[in-house]
């Protein structure tokens, strides 16, 4: 049973919309997941202190992994395995032992000066917990997270192989298992062991990402080893390709540390807040944008490299004219419905309605941005399917700095002028509420989210002149159906709240599960109304069979 099941899953197969459909419906049970998980910490700790230390674990190691495990992405390596292949297995091998012996030898070091410093580090990035009686917990915990670093960048390395033999499944599920184990953490070791059970549960499931991948690998024979006989050619070249996509992740990562090390000056719980609403408008744009630039990369490397410039400028609008037709509605839904989607998905036990209230409007906030944010990823992939690494770093650089820099002076606006305290609070409806200083973090992210769309646009367009105009036409139909869509399903709010009782969460669901479909079904019509081409394609696409389309795989991107 268990050979069949991983025949099926290591199985050979290969059309963007169905490619990127199946990856979504992978993303898409993992995001499930991942919403149980969120909800199963809600329930225990709500948005408190305990949260808070949880989630400022994770910071170090996630930077650790956006740096030193960005040597072994994929995006990277693979055409370095393509190439080293196509020539003999035996180049190929060489290759591959010798990316996995620098690799190993790069993070295990980098991981032990952290693991040594951390006591020292976490007080200085994260000043909130200098003075606090929890600092002993958060360094354990930042310890054993240090784990994952190498499991998913092993993970990562070992995707390059599977992705070149059109193994695309066994890593498309592999975030299943790691958020399955994340699950494990809070159930299971969570009484056990405290906070430090909840790090346990994380490097258990980085395990199990980099563990799914191995059968392939050992059947195949491609399992990398340790060498002395290092290729330094092709090891110096992934380097110094790789060096620049470092620090273009790296540098949000850095603007999202030093918006929780704000957040760590806040109210007890700021940070819980600030993640969860992050956590939750990331999951439009796992399965929409994420699955859609996996899905589109490998042809854009393909056809960059045989001088196909229009059949590579018509794959990148069909693929931003999807982005924007999935994201625009999700986006306006997401914003009416707040209240009940975060009250559905993490409310009850410790998580009580103040809590609900404080994260439904950060995720307001968040949401304005998560069309640009899949826009960047695509235009991302496209830069580097091109080869250039330098203008989307200049781009993420700038970005961050202005991430900080608005961080930093809207958190001073929001304590010296309460008159914009008042208004900020007025409009997400959170007047009153303890906390609401750690909205201007998810503001000051989503400012920074737009001015990085605005240059990689016009970075992107002011090469392929073709690029601006069927897209922005894709965008007015969007947002036309959008604003409609958004206008019914508040309507609807206000009628299914005569209907079903909001003091019960199912009655909440229920509200908000209304009113979403019948302003789904007003924006479709819109749609229709306007001839709009996405939902043709989309509905042509739904006829065929999804799961033979060609599925390559999301690489990790941040733990």
């Amino acid at each position: 049973m268990v050979k069949r099941l991983f025949s099926v899953i290591g199985k050979e197969i290969r059309g963007l919309h169905e490619a990127a459909y199946l990856l979504a419906g992978f993303a898409f049970l993992s995001q499930l997941l991942a919403l149980v998980r969120d909800k199963l910490l809600a329930y225990s700790f709500g948005a408190g202190h305990a949260l808070d230390v949880y989630y400022s674990a994770f910071r170090i190691p996630d930077l650790i992994f956006v740096s030193v495990g960005s040597l072994v992405s994929a995006s990277i390596l693979l055409p370095f395995f393509v190439e080293r292949f196509s020539k003999s297995s035996a180049e190929g091998k060489k290759f591959s032992d010798s990316i996995f012996t620098v690799f190993f030898a790069a993070i295990i070091v980098t991981s032990v000066v952290a693991y040594i410093l951390v006591p020292y580090i976490i007080p200085v990035l994260l000043p909130g917990f200098a003075d606090d009686p929890s600092l002993p917990d958060l360094i354990l915990s930042s310890r054993i997270m240090l784990l994952s670093p190498f499991l998913l960048g092993l993970s990562n390395l070992f995707s390059s192989v599977t992705q070149m033999h059109r193994r695309f499944l066994v890593y498309a599920a592999s975030p299943l298992f790691y958020n399955i184990s994340i699950i494990v953490g809070i159930v299971a070791f969570y009484p056990m062991f405290g906070i430090s059970g909840l790090a346990i549960g994380v490097a258990l499931g980085a395990l199990l990402h980099m563990a799914i991948q191995i059968p392939f690998m050992a059947q195949t024979k491609l399992l990398p080893k340790f060498t002395v006989h290092i290729d330094w050619v092709h090891i110096k070249k992934a380097i110094l390709l790789s060096l620049p996509r470092t620090v273009t992740m790296s540098a949000n990562q850095l603007a999202t540390f030093f918006l929780t090390a704000l957040a760590s000056l806040m109210s007890k719980g700021s940070i819980a807040v600030f993640t969860l609403s992050f956590n939750l408008q990331s999951v439009p744009l796992t399965i929409i944008a994420s699955s859609y630039s996996s899905a589109v990369f490998p042809e854009l490397s393909q056809l960059y490299v045989q001088g196909k410039t229009k059949e590579f400028l018509e794959k990148m609008i069909a693929a931003a004219r999807h982005i924007i037709f999935w994201s625009t509605p999700i986006m306006v839904l997401f914003i009416v419905l707040r209240a009940q989607i975060v009250r559905t998905v993490l409310g009850a036990g410790a998580f009580d309605w103040a809590d609900t209230r404080l994260t439904a409007a950060s995720l307001a906030l968040f949401m304005i941005s998560v069309v640009g944010q899949g826009l960047i990823v695509l235009f991302v992939r496209a830069f580097y399917a091109e080869g250039k690494t330098t203008k989307p770093l200049l781009i993420n650089i700038i970005s961050a700095i202005c991430i900080v820099v608005f961080g930093y002076l809207l958190t001073k606006a929001f304590f010296a002028f309460p008159l914009a305290r008042l208004f900020l609070e007025e409009l997400l409806k959170v007047t009153g509420q303890p906390g609401t200083s750690s909205l201007v973090l998810a503001l000051a992210y989503s400012i920074g989210i737009a001015l990085n769309t605005v240059l990689h646009w016009w970075m992107f367009a002011k090469k392929f002149k073709g690029f601006t105009k069927p897209v922005l036409s894709t965008f007015f139909h969007a947002f036309s159906a959008s604003v409609i869509m958004g206008y019914v399903a508040f309507i609807g709010l206000r009628l299914f709240s005569m209907v079903f009782p909001l003091t019960k969460v199912w009655g909440v669901f229920l509200q908000g599960l209304c009113a979403g479909i019948i302003g789904l079904v007003a924006g479709v019509v819109v749609l229709i109304l306007l001839k709009n081409n996405e939902l043709q394609e989309v509905w042509t696409t739904l006829h065929r069979k999804i799961w033979k389309a060609s599925v390559p795989p999301a690489e990790v991107e941040h733990m």
